[in-house]
């Protein structure tokens, strides 16, 4: 018995956990109302790095006290000094502002205020997940891009906002923003009203983006003046679109023929993205989406880029997330 107890002595303690070590940073600045401006209301934007990175922070003064393991504390402290110089440019800084580096930081390791942005006169979009940065440097670089995922991660947003930075830049002439409007089959007879007043309620997502990032009165007179057409598939057949910034949305619900047509439509001088979440297929039960057999048979065409976001790129808020999360698990 001896013997047995000295030998399963030792197997039966746990390794002790590693104690991290607890930092305590100051972080001045020189004017107290950028300052204000930074951290929000009461607060709230402390309030997020502490839920964000679980560190305590708070303010005194003009600094800020930040407690916590080292290395959170460290992107805490790069976040607010470099959003604090955003803010002194004259710059907008929001909670997305703080959430976007806090993931920039996590997923590289370091914050090279390197997240890839898009402006236009009326907005600057900062990517706010390492994956929005690697979807926006795919659209520059490439002709044709495809943006997968669930809701709520921007690849709408994104698209309409690049595409409006294209055309206040002269590198394209024309916005083309399209849908499959009801169903697979795009029945619009029975809806009352001319084309626009049919097609309208599918394409307010479009719209909506469209207002966001641009003056509305310029969006009105471009639509009036087709420099921007909304318009659903049905109506790309047959067209050469180029010199334009084309985009297809809710691409999940086109058929195999219809993807095939849309994607031929591109035409010199001309940029394509295409957005779809796979996991909401609307189709008849049989037919095959045409957005996956897209990707799968052109992923090894040049200028051609997939990009893939997941539940952790969710930006609309964390409920959101929870919800895919939840939809997502195993049944």
């Amino acid at each position: 018995m001896g013997a047995f107890r000295g030998a399963s002595a030792p197997t039966s303690r746990r390794p002790s956990k590693p104690v991290l070590e607890t930092a305590r940073v100051v972080v001045p600045f020189e004017d107290n109302r950028l300052l204000t401006q930074l951290l929000g209301e009461f607060d709230s934007n402390l309030a997020l790095l502490e839920d964000r990175l679980g560190i305590d922070a708070h303010a005194h003064g003009n600094v800020v006290i930040l407690t916590g393991p080292a290395s959170p504390c460290a992107i805490a402290r790069e976040v607010l000094e470099k959003l604090y110089m955003r803010a002194a440019k004259g710059e907008a800084v929001g909670a997305g502002d703080f959430d976007g580096l806090i993931r920039h930081a996590r997923s590289e390791g370091a914050i090279s205020d390197g997240q890839a942005q898009v402006v236009t006169r009326r907005r600057v979009v900062k990517a706010r997940t390492p994956m929005q940065s690697t979807y926006i440097r795919a659209i520059e670089k490439h002709d044709l891009v495809f943006g997968l995922g669930p809701a709520g991660t921007g690849k709408t947003y994104i698209a309409v906002a690049f595409a409006a930075q294209c055309l206040e830049r002269g590198s394209v002439e024309r916005i083309i923003l399209s849908r499959p409007a009801v169903e697979a089959g795009e029945r619009l007879g029975f809806l009352p009203g001319d084309m626009r007043e049919k097609v309208d309620p599918y394409l307010r997502p479009l719209y909506d983006a469209l207002y966001d990032v641009l003056p509305p009165e310029k969006v009105e007179r471009d639509i009036e003046t087709g420099v921007i057409e909304i318009a659903p598939l049905a109506f790309m057949r047959g067209r050469t679109l180029a010199n334009s910034f084309v985009i297809l949305d809710e691409a999940q619900n086109t058929t195999s023929m219809q993807m095939k047509m849309f994607l031929t439509r591109i035409g010199e001088g001309s940029k394509m993205v295409v957005t779809g979440d796979p996991s909401q297929i609307d189709l008849l039960p049989g037919m095959r989406s045409g957005l996956e057999e897209a990707v799968e048979l052109l992923s090894e065409v040049d200028d051609i880029s997939a990009v893939r976001f997941g539940a952790g790129d969710i930006v609309r808020r964390d409920l959101v997330a929870k919800i895919v999360d939840a939809y997502e698990k195993p049944k």
